[in-house]
């Protein structure tokens, strides 16, 4: 019975993870999906660390485990990479910074098989990293609806199977990159937005089921949190370069925020008034934040969340806001290369 399961091809792209690979690793080989009914392609980026000698360690001792290299770096090309390679009738994308639930590809499949969608995925749930306080907050934040607005597979708002835009990773159907091609690799980041945005205008669906979980691990300092929110705040509007790439209101509130700051800032110079109404928007700002950030430490039994919460909201918005801002810049500058083929 288990030969007739579909072939699935997992793909995992990576650099320097190798805080994260190995874990990630024994929870794909620990699925209850049968292990000759599957394949685990690793891309690697060139790491410089020990990532490369983890993957090498794991693929001599599985055999459905292989290295493949990505000499470009970025996730794109990795997913290109491990799609051409591919044997599967379904090909899944995870993330090295994730840990999977035992059951995630057997439901992937499924749920693929029953519904016919062209792209299945789950529910993510954010997990601190080591019990340190700040990553719990940051945990907090990112599936906060205060840190991700309507976000529904980070916030966990799903009571049933419903269609969605986009998903974490995704399990695809092969045809689909037949049909609509491949990643853009001119998109360093949101390059899982614009293909399912391809995807659904092709006449695909995507499809999100709650009963696929995903474990996530984001940044574990404030530092390296604002830095990521940063760079997905450039990716959230620098693709307009390239395509119309409309993505939801929540992903361009913070530009939204930091254009309205700026200006009555600018405006105060001149109108005096506004720097009352500067006032008043931030100081409504800090509320809502320090009231989120009281209710869910009384509400978690964590007394640090209270106090780290309000910074780890502020580096998600602030940070997501001057990327976009950084975005908007980079818009008048000279593209230094050209499209990629796929």
């Amino acid at each position: 019975m288990e030969r007739t399961l579909p072939l699935v091809s997992i793909v995992i792209p990576c650099r320097n993870e190798e805080r994260f690979l190995g874990k990630c690793l024994e929870t794909v080989l620990d699925q209850d999906y049968p292990r000759d009914r599957f394949e685990v392609m690793v891309v690697d980026g060139m790491s410089t660390d020990k990532t490369r000698e983890i993957i090498k360690n794991y693929s001599d001792k599985y055999p459905l485990v292989r290295m493949l290299e990505n000499p470009k770096k970025f996730t794109p090309s990795a997913f290109n990479i491990g799609v051409r390679a591919a044997k599967g009738d379904y090909i899944i994308m995870m993330g090295a910074h994730a840990g999977y639930n035992r059951d995630y590809i057997s439901k992937c499949v499924i749920h693929a098989q029953e519904s016919g969608s062209d792209n299945v995925g789950g529910i993510v749930q954010i997990r601190a990293q080591h019990g340190k306080h700040a990553a719990a907050a940051i945990a907090k934040a990112i599936s906060s609806a205060f840190g991700s607005g309507n976000a529904y597979y980070k916030t966990k708002k799903v009571a049933a199977p419903m269609a969605v835009d986009t998903v974490f990773g995704g399990c695809y159907k092969r045809e689909v990159f037949g049909r609509v091609g491949l990643f853009d690799e001119r998109l360093k980041r949101s390059q899982d937005m614009e293909f399912n945005m391809r995807l659904k205008k092709a006449g695909g669906r995507i499809m999100l089921y709650p009963d696929i979980v995903v474990g996530y691990f984001p940044k574990d300092s404030l530092k390296d949190f604002f830095i990521h929110n940063f760079w997905d705040g450039v990716w959230a509007v620098y693709p307009l370069k390239f395509m119309k790439m409309p993505l939801r209101p929540r992903h361009y509130a913070p530009l939204f925020f930091m254009i309205l700051l700026a200006g009555l800032a600018a405006a105060a110079l001149f109108w005096h008034p506004a720097s009352y109404l500067l006032a008043g928007l931030a100081a409504g700002y800090l509320a809502l934040s320090l009231l989120i950030s009281m209710a869910t430490a009384i509400k978690e039994r964590d007394p640090y969340l209270a106090l780290l919460l309000p910074p780890a909201f502020a580096a998600r918005h602030f940070g997501y806001g001057f990327g976009s801002v950084w975005g908007i810049i980079k818009l008048s500058f000279p593209e230094k290369h050209g499209r990629q083929k796929n």
